[in-house]
């Protein structure tokens, strides 16, 4: 930023004027103020725009700052956007990036063209960063348009796209490096077609493209999802026998669950204590986290317990829920009951996942009284949810208990939807055809009215519902589909995402 500030065509006072601007109205911007504030940097400044509004623009202040140069180095420019572009302020970078050919019509490099793809696609999708591609002359889309492009669709998981872009660039002759070659293999790793990186890599050897670290971590966790241990291993020792390749506490512990799941323990726990020793200050809270889960799933309680104390002493990061979760795993409902009373004893805000995560423990293991005990608590304080309420009532029907799982039904239909949320359809059914058997058309119809109206269910799905019920056609042995609910398969399988939050909760 130094070489940036003493550049001729940047002067000091014109960007202490013009970015000073951005503490006031646009409309000062054309009587900027006798006194401006200090000089910052621009980067400063424009992080402190974001900070306000992630939308928006920064034209005004671009052109004022235009009108006042003498002339615009289109190096600083691009150097400026580079900036922008790491700090992760992809809006501004492209508002410049935009400005610089519109406004100061200065000719775009092959350069450009691959920032702006990327920026475009960063912000507008990949839809509108193809556009742009198709729109840029034949003589700045060569290598770089073809590779930003190539990681648009990767970061996007449009494997066809990709693949179709890819094969483009051998076409042309284009000298494919290893930059492109990891964003296939990446690609192809989160699309789930592991079979196509055995393919790559070995195109990537024929060619005589030596691989880097990004190369051996995708290959590791590739032969990790599908349980190749004898790959993945030979891949892991590679890696630490490389002194360029710094091998992370995440693919440890990704390798150690790959090992657990081969039924090789030993094996499984000696990674995981290699995790250990990786971690910084700065991933000690995700890497708890997941150490939580895997000593877990081997079993080892008194591991829990060290990590669970580990991960306290962060103090604002903590989260009950990984340990309840941890707890949960190993059948331990004893403790997790008591994890949930520190829980609610501790902690200002109560997070209803914890709540969930018991409630759905309990009817797991058939303790449905307990599970109705603890439901009636939380709905007595109004912490319960919609899902509390379908847990409790699936785990009813699940036990053949028809009649109680068609109350719970009700009261998750009283209370307003939850974002993504879609009624377990089995429960509803089975609900419903206990009404239409009974006689109680009409507190189906109102049950469903009810759901409709909470936005629980479609209105589409409401009428085919209502034809059932109404004998007019059969009830599907699938009923719910693809609409079964997400979030509900999560908590039943004690998965739960990491959220960092700035204050301690109960989750």
């Amino acid at each position: 930023m130094t070489n940036l500030l003493r550049s001729n065509p940047w002067r000091g006072n014109a960007i202490s004027r013009v970015f000073g601007a951005l503490f006031y109205s646009t409309n000062a911007l054309a009587s900027p103020p006798s006194s401006p504030p200090p000089l910052q940097s621009l980067h400063r400044r424009i992080s402190w725009l974001q900070d306000q509004d992630l939308k928006a623009s920064i034209f005004p202040i671009l052109n004022h700052w235009a009108s006042e140069a003498r002339d615009v180095n289109q190096l600083e420019v691009q150097a400026f956007i580079v900036k922008l572009r790491k700090s992760n302020h992809f809006n501004h970078a492209l508002q410049v990036s935009t400005w610089m050919s519109d406004e100061l019509k200065l000719n775009l490099t092959p350069g450009d063209v691959a920032a702006r793809i990327d920026l475009i696609s960063r912000v507008h999708g990949p839809e509108e960063a193809e556009k742009y591609f198709d729109g840029v002359s034949e003589q700045l889309k060569g290598l770089q348009a073809y590779c930003a492009l190539l990681h648009c669709y990767a970061q996007h998981r449009l494997l066809d796209k990709a693949e179709s872009v890819f094969g483009k660039m051998k076409e042309l002759g284009f000298e494919i490096g290893i930059r492109s070659y990891n964003s296939m293999l990446w690609l192809c790793f989160r699309t789930g077609n592991h079979g196509r990186i055995d393919v790559l890599v070995k195109e990537m050897e024929e060619k005589g493209i030596d691989y880097n670290q990004g190369t051996l971590m995708v290959r590791l966790y590739s032969y990790a999802a599908i349980s190749e241990i004898r790959r993945m291993e030979e891949v892991l020792l590679k890696m630490e026998a490389h002194p360029w390749v710094t091998i992370s506490w995440r693919s440890y512990v990704i390798a150690a669950n790959a090992f657990l799941k081969g039924g090789e323990l030993e094996k499984a726990l000696t990674l995981l204590k290699s995790s250990e020793k990786l971690i910084s200050n700065n991933t000690r809270k995700i890497a708890y986290e997941h150490l939580l889960s895997s000593y877990a799933a081997i079993g080892k309680r008194d591991e829990v317990d060290r990590i669970s104390n580990l991960y306290k002493n962060l103090g604002k990061s903590y989260s009950y829920r990984h340990t309840l979760v941890a707890l949960l795993k190993m059948d331990d409902i004893d403790g997790a009951e008591k994890l949930v009373e520190e829980c609610e004893s501790e902690s200002k805000k109560f997070d209803i996942q914890i709540g969930n995560l018991m409630v759905n423990a309990y009817c797991k293991k058939g303790y449905l009284e307990r599970a109705k005990s603890f439901v009636e608590k939380l709905a007595e304080s109004g912490k319960e949810n919609v899902s509390t309420w379908c847990l409790l009532g699936k785990g009813y029907y699940r036990n053949g208990r028809v009649v109680e799982a068609l109350e719970a039904i009700k009261m998750a239909a009283s209370l307003p939807c939850q974002p993504g949320w879609r009624f377990n359809h089995s429960t509803l059914a089975a609900c419903l055809v206990y009404l239409k058997e009974k006689g109680g058309v009409e507190t189906a119809h109102e049950l469903l009215r009810l759901l409709t109206e909470k936005g629980h269910i479609t209105t589409t799905f409401c009428e085919t519902l209502k034809s059932c019920v109404n004998g007019e056609t059969q009830f599907p042995r699938s009923i719910g589909g693809e609409q079964e609910n997400h979030l509900e398969d999560k908590i039943q399988d004690g998965e739960l995402e990491t959220t960092d939050s700035g204050t301690q909760q109960c989750g």
